[in-house]
């Protein structure tokens, strides 16, 4: 039996390329590590392919028995195959195996037929077999002898049988199919001459080597019976289903015989030689023949059983038949759901039909019964199918998104054909992952904020909020502020905004009366490869605050003449005087503004409207009121705390411009003008006064300098030094010296005279000069001292005089002029307001009126 060691008998074949099938086929009892096939090769699969798609072998029942070296693709003996003890009788007995790729999922189904080898030799259940027969037997009756059982199939269990010695008996020839051996009388039996007969039957199988295997026959002789009995039918059929209960009636078997009285009685038992494990799956009645079942039958692991029941009366005589049982499958088997292969997580990108899962589903049940179909729950994005019988693939059938559903608990049902249907089923988990495909969403369209003025660098005014439906870094947002201009200036500059937060700060102190809001974008971007974005508008509004005092348009308050507001004796009562006129650059409730009469020379002759600011008489003028009246008007604003103005108002009470003279020309005011005008005077005065004194020193100065100079050089006691004193000439065309001159110079202290020659080369004329008398002279020209006519003293006198006339001119002009003016005014005054005219004005949105009789005195 070793031959098979050495030599593998395999053969390839592929029914069906595109569908991954490969079948082997190995004799058993191989050694482990023994070679089944290269199956990277037969498969035409590259080795590397091998290792990344992590390549793994399996089987729901037989994964101990083949293993995949995946270094060179062979697929080998893991553990020595017994086929009796793996198919026992069935044929053809294969081992049905999925080799599993991933990255991408591939599936191939390998079967490993396996072939039987001749290890098994025939045997009888019993080592020994008793008879007892009458020796009135007639030549020809049958005894049955049973069979040997040999696991092996094919030629390996067909059996030959050999009967020895051959004297009283031999073999029937005739063996029908369930190899059931009977042994036939051929001579007549004679109790006086042999009372006992030892026999020997041996069984032989058809391998190579030829394997056998005997039972010993013992058979006693007794005393006359010559009828044996005979069965109604020679083979007996009946069914039951596979659940049937203990003790099931399944048929009753009948035999007669035609003797009389105890040699008729005939009893019923299963035959000895019969297998004992099926043997005692049923009960015979020994008296009526009926056969009941006596345990618990498996379609799944037979579904037809052959009984072999014997007839046996009191004189020992025989006879057999054959009871063939057929089991009714029951969808009693759930299908069962092995994971072949499972991805644990999918991007959401995933293109539809990317395989998730592959499935290998079983039903051992048959026909109708062992058909599976399989579903999933509903409302998910997936679809299951079935490449082939009983595998299963659960795809996508649309696009995922891991922000709608980020993880799914996918149960696939599978439920057989039966009635009623069984079902099973498994539960996988897969996760979505997150790909950056949502940019962040802010919870507003846009954001309105508000800031108080005069508020602290700094301070927080707003937080924008934006989400990202991604996960982990996908959803990490970060805020930035979109740079923009407001007024000119950045918006950097006014606010700030916190990168992770959203917080938004503001940079500098908000003023309301110059910025009374504005707007920016801010941009929120995620952590993405690459990120995805979006903006909002936020726009901050400044709120105001009363930080601003009213201001008092008109009447205006100068600092110079007097204002004054003339009203005639002759007004009525509501007489309206003038209006004070005022603003507030704040807003709201703050630039709400109230009015009041503060104080007045006469508070009973004057009201102003708390509304409008209109001052109006509340009585008739008398002759007793003064004619200079005063009135304090406070102007005060509706802020928290109120801010306020006031305004001072002269009113004349007179009919003619004399009495109006007379009380508001105020001389003190003019003295003052003209002492100040006379002190400027003075400083001028004193200024120029010092210019010229200085310039006096200077010149005199310079002119004794000179002086001391001459006298030094007249004293000398030096000899007459001849000077010779070089050639000039003047070669420019404008030049003053149009030819070349020699100077020739000679003095003298002794005789006080020197001589000066003037003289030219080449027949020019040449002048002579005498100095005898011309020292003397000169130096007393330059002498100070002797000339009170000095032209630049005479220059700087002048100049000092015009200086002092200009200065005493210009302060009798304005001295004079300015009284002048100011009584041509009042005159002029005086006429606009006997006029009586009136006239209106809107001012910022304020209604004024002014009084054409509005003075300044």
């Amino acid at each position: 039996m070793a031959w098979w060691h050495t030599v593998l008998i395999f053969f390839l074949f592929c029914s069906d390329c595109a569908s991954g099938q490969i079948t082997y086929s190995i004799p058993e009892e191989m050694e482990k590590g023994s070679r089944i096939g290269n199956i990277a090769h037969d498969l035409g699969l590259d080795l590397k392919r091998l290792k990344s798609g992590k390549s793994r072998i399996f089987s729901s029942d037989s994964a101990g028995y083949v293993e995949l070296n995946k270094e060179n693709g062979l697929l080998l003996i893991k553990e020595k195959i017994d086929r009796e003890s793996l198919c026992a009788k069935m044929t053809p007995c294969a081992l049905h195996l999925q080799m599993i790729l991933e990255n991408p999922m591939e599936l191939y189904s390998v079967t490993v037929e396996i072939t039987d080898i001749n290890d098994n030799a025939p045997n009888f259940q019993k080592n020994e077999m008793r008879f007892e027969i009458s020796e009135s037997a007639l030549i020809g009756a049958r005894f049955v002898l049973g069979e040997a059982v040999d696991p092996d199939v094919g030629i390996n269990g067909h059996k030959s049988y050999s009967l020895k010695p051959t004297d009283n008996f031999v073999l029937d020839k005739h063996v029908d199919a369930g190899k059931i051996v009977e042994m036939v009388l051929q001579k007549p039996l004679d109790r006086e001459k042999q009372a006992t007969i030892d026999l020997s039957l041996t069984a032989f199988d058809g391998g190579e080597p030829q394997l056998s295997g005997t039972i010993h026959i013992h058979i006693t002789v007794v005393d006359a019976n010559d009828n044996a009995p005979i069965f109604n039918q020679k083979v007996y059929k009946a069914t039951i289903p596979e659940n049937a209960i203990k003790g099931t009636k399944l048929i009753t078997v009948s035999a007669s015989d035609a003797d009389e009285a105890s040699n008729s009685h005939v009893t019923y038992v299963i035959s000895e030689a019969m297998d004992r494990s099926v043997a005692d799956s049923f009960l015979v009645n020994e008296q009526s023949g009926e056969v009941t079942l006596n345990g618990h039958i498996d379609y799944e692991k037979s579904n037809i059983y052959q009984l072999v029941i014997q007839a046996r009366d009191q004189g020992g005589f025989s006879d057999t038949c054959k009871l063939i049982i057929d089991v009714l499958d029951i969808n009693d088997n759930k299908p069962s759901i092995d994971v072949l292969s499972m991805s644990t997580s999918i991007l959401e990108e995933s293109k539809p039909n990317t395989v998730v899962a592959m499935l290998k589903v079983n039903d051992l049940d048959s026909g109708a019964n062992g058909q599976v179909r399989c579903m999933i729950n509903d409302n998910i994005p997936f679809t299951i199918t079935s490449p082939s019988n009983n595998f299963f693939s659960l795809l996508t059938n649309q696009e995922l998104d891991r922000e709608r559903e980020a993880e799914y608990n996918i149960t696939v049902t599978c439920s057989d054909e039966g009635v009623p249907s069984l079902s099973s089923s498994t539960s996988l988990r897969l996760h979505i992952s997150d790909v950056n495909d949502n940019a962040p969403v802010f919870e507003r369209n846009n954001y309105q904020a508000y800031v108080v003025e005069n508020n602290t660098p700094g301070l927080s005014i707003f937080t924008v909020k934006a989400s990202d439906a991604d996960s982990n870094q996908n959803a990490r947002v970060s805020y930035i502020l979109e740079e923009t201009t407001v007024n000119g200036h950045p918006v950097s500059s006014y606010v700030s905004i916190s990168a992770d937060s959203g917080v938004i700060d503001a940079v500098r102190s908000f003023d309301y009366e110059q910025l009374k809001d504005f707007h920016f974008r801010v941009r929120a971007q995620d952590g993405g490869s690459p990120p995805l974005s979006s903006t909002v508008t936020v726009k901050i509004t400044v709120q105001d605050q009363n930080d601003n005092a009213p201001q008092v348009l008109y009447p205006v308050q100068t600092g110079g003449s007097v204002v004054a507001e003339i009203v005639p004796r002759s007004a009525d009562v509501g007489y309206l005087v003038t209006k004070v006129v005022a603003v507030d650059v704040d807003s709201g409730q703050n630039a709400w503004l109230s009015y009041k009469l503060q104080k007045a020379t006469d508070r009973a002759l004057f009201e102003v409207g708390a509304q409008n600011g209109e001052i109006r008489t509340v009585r008739q003028v008398t002759d007793k009121d003064a004619v200079k009246q005063k009135l304090t008007v406070v102007v005060e604003d509706n802020g928290q705390p109120s801010r306020s103005a006031v305004v001072n108002i002269n009113v004349a009470v007179a009919d003619t411009f004399p009495e109006v003279l007379s009380e508001f020309t105020d001389f003190t005011h003019t003295k003052q003008y003209n002492d100040d005008l006379t002190f400027y005077l003075v400083l001028a005065l004193a200024a120029v006064s010092f210019l010229f004194i200085t310039t006096v020193v200077v010149i005199i100065s310079v002119k004794i300098y000179r002086w001391r100079q001459l006298r030094i050089f007249y004293k000398s006691n030096l000899p007459v030094i001849p000077y010779y004193p070089p050639g000039y000439a003047d070669t420019g065309v404008t030049g003053t010296l149009p030819h070349m001159y020699n100077y020739d110079g000679c003095m003298t202290t002794a005789s006080r005279k020197s001589d000066c020659k003037y003289s030219t080369l080449g027949g020019q004329s040449v002048l002579v000069m005498d100095f005898k008398d011309s020292m003397p002279q000169r130096i007393n020209e330059n002498n100070f001292l002797d000339n009170d006519n000095s032209p630049e003293l005479v220059r700087a006198f002048s100049i000092y005089m015009v200086a002092l006339i200009i200065l005493y001119f210009f302060h009798f002009i304005v001295c004079t002029a300015y009284p002048i003016y100011t009584w041509f005014t009042g005159i002029l005054c005086l006429s606009q307001a006997s006029s009586g005219i009136k006239s209106g004005y809107t001012l910022h949105g304020v209604p004024t009126h002014r009084r054409a009789h509005t003075h300044s005195l």
